[in-house]
């Protein structure tokens, strides 16, 4: 199976002493964000565990401790972005963020590391013409430290709307032009751009629109074939990434980000994350009156069929 932790919340970034104590004991329990009452069971086993995918606006927290998840195989997305603290008020600064990715690909390997350039919003601070700058900076710095680039346009989900109302849809043009600066400056620097649940049409400009975290992407990262069933895929019709069995929870991620789809408001979030205990087998809290509690079904998607030619 493939264990995700970040299309909830950045669990490197915050939650680093938790994860490496759940690996420790072996088991997590995930409580469903739509039934509170419905607890999910997890064994961290890697005879069951095949992959492990992070997403991560800092993975620093956790690059002293990668020997005790060097049993699991690792796929990594960070998130650098060329905003300001108008944007991403609590994020690092993002020199130190690339010199995190180039200590996480000097160890797990470039091909096992992507680098998210997204959301991508235009308004009166970040033109367009910011926006080309920007990118290509960031690709020279992260030349060499990973595989590919991941671009999105903002999507004005009802939380996004509500907590950044000046937030504006990026236009046609816009994207298509930025999409061709994008593709071509990327592969300059060795890289290939994917977009991330985009119109399929983009591919014209010379990106890759077959997803950011699909079966493919990982087997070539990690030199594997997967068996996946298709219950694994996800709900949304526009993405083809293999993103379910997440521990994380909504409401907890710290980095503020005014774009954020996961996180209801500030206040929630500081409340949840005051509830947070480094030794719960929760991520938030602990066991409540009425809750159920059932293993998941797990089993390595692990291809072992030789290949025929």
């Amino acid at each position: 199976m493939i264990l995700n932790t970040g299309n909830r919340t950045d669990i490197p970034a915050f939650y680093s002493r938790w994860f490496f104590n759940r690996i420790r004991e072996g088991f997590v329990l995930v409580r469903n964000p739509y039934r509170r009452e419905s607890v999910t069971r997890y064994s961290l086993s890697p005879d069951v565990v095949d992959i492990i995918t992070f997403c991560t606006k800092n993975p620093e927290p956790m690059l002293q401790r990668l020997d005790e998840i060097s049993q699991f195989r690792q796929f990594w997305f960070v998130t650098v972005t060329p905003y300001g603290k108008d944007i991403e008020p609590y994020v690092p600064d993002k020199r130190l963020v690339v010199e995190s990715v180039k200590r996480l690909a000097s160890a797990v390997g470039k091909k096992s590391v992507g680098w998210r350039y997204d959301p991508v919003l235009i308004n009166e601070r970040y033109p367009a013409e910011y926006h080309r700058r920007a990118f290509r900076r960031l690709a020279q710095l992260l030349c060499g430290h990973a595989d590919f680039c991941v671009v999105s346009f903002i999507d004005l989900y009802p939380k996004t709307a509500r907590n950044f109302p000046s937030a504006r849809e990026v236009s046609a043009s816009e994207q298509e032009s930025l999409t061709e600066y994008f593709a071509k400056t990327a592969g300059e620097f060795g890289m290939t751009l994917r977009l991330c649940s985009e119109d399929k049409n983009l591919a014209r400009f010379g990106a890759d629109v077959s997803g950011c975290m699909t079966k493919t992407v990982l087997e070539n990262a990690l030199g594997i074939r997967l068996a996946v069933p298709g219950e694994s895929k996800p709900a949304r019709k526009s993405c083809d990434c293999l993103l379910g069995c997440d521990i994380g929870a909504y409401n907890t991620c710290l980095h503020g980000c005014l774009y954020c789809y996961a996180n209801y408001d500030r206040n929630t979030v500081l409340y949840n994350s005051a509830r947070h205990n480094p030794d719960s087998p929760f991520l938030i809290g602990g066991h409540c009156d009425g809750d159920i509690v059932r293993d998941a079904v797990q089993f390595s998607y692990i291809d072992e069929q030789p290949v025929l030619f």
